[in-house]
């Protein structure tokens, strides 16, 4: 009987996770990404609704030989990347590179998913194994698209107008405005003298309490805001 394949993010994972599955289990790191956009170039098809161009990363043409390899002869594949946006990216591109060495073969392939690395989370995973959340994929997707078209498009902008060797992103850029803004509020700001005038009544029955001036006539008498 052909043992069932495992593919994992980390190595270090993969020893301990082979572990608690038992004999019956093959497990294999994809040692994070094994694919993404090409080096050069932008990669992405925007006159074609963003379509992306990925290919296998450098250095991770072992790595999915050896997937490749250890799926032919795997009755099932699961795939238990990280719970998270990233890890069903990578899985997916695993899903893919399986699927491809497969030929017709209609052997599955499965998605499981756990929060912690203990002999029970990752036994329960394995009771009922899902698929790829493809919503999940396409926001990482977004996400790498973004970054690409920002750091290609917006950089090289920087470079000319402001000065060589600055880079924007798809995060530090709307930050940077953000703080520009916020300094640009400060310089603009007017300092207005103000003064809080309170007094201590009391009478003859107790307690005493502080009275504010907030108005003289119908004019508002300008505060701290401090209650």
């Amino acid at each position: 009987m052909s043992k069932s394949l495992v593919i994992v993010e980390s190595p270090s994972k993969a020893k301990t996770i082979n572990k608690y599955l038992g004999k019956d289990f093959t497990v294999l790191a994809s040692v994070g990404h094994i694919k993404d956009l090409p080096k050069k170039g932008l990669g992405v098809d925007i006159e074609n609704n963003f379509e992306p161009t990925y290919e296998v990363m450098p250095g991770k043409d072992k790595v999915v030989r050896e997937i490749k390899a250890a799926a032919k002869d795997a009755e099932t594949v699961y795939i238990a990347t990280d719970p998270d946006r990233e890890g069903e990216a990578i899985g997916r591109h695993i899903a893919d590179v399986v699927a491809s060495g497969r030929g017709k073969s209609k052997k599955s392939i499965f998605r499981v998913m756990f929060n912690e690395i203990t002999k029970a989370a990752v036994q329960d995973a394995f009771k009922e194994p899902g698929q790829i959340n493809d919503n999940l994929v396409d926001a990482q997707q977004a996400r790498r698209v973004l970054d690409r078209i920002v750091g290609y498009k917006v950089s090289p902008l920087l470079w000319d107008k402001v000065r060589r060797g600055l880079s924007a992103g798809r995060v530090q850029t709307v930050a940077v405005r953000l703080v520009v803004e916020r300094e640009r509020e400060i310089e603009a700001f007017v300092k207005t003298e103000y003064w809080s005038v309170i007094a201590n009544l009391s009478a003859k029955l107790p307690p005493a309490f502080d009275a504010r001036l907030y108005k003289i006539s119908n004019l508002t008498v300008k505060t701290s805001g401090v209650r």
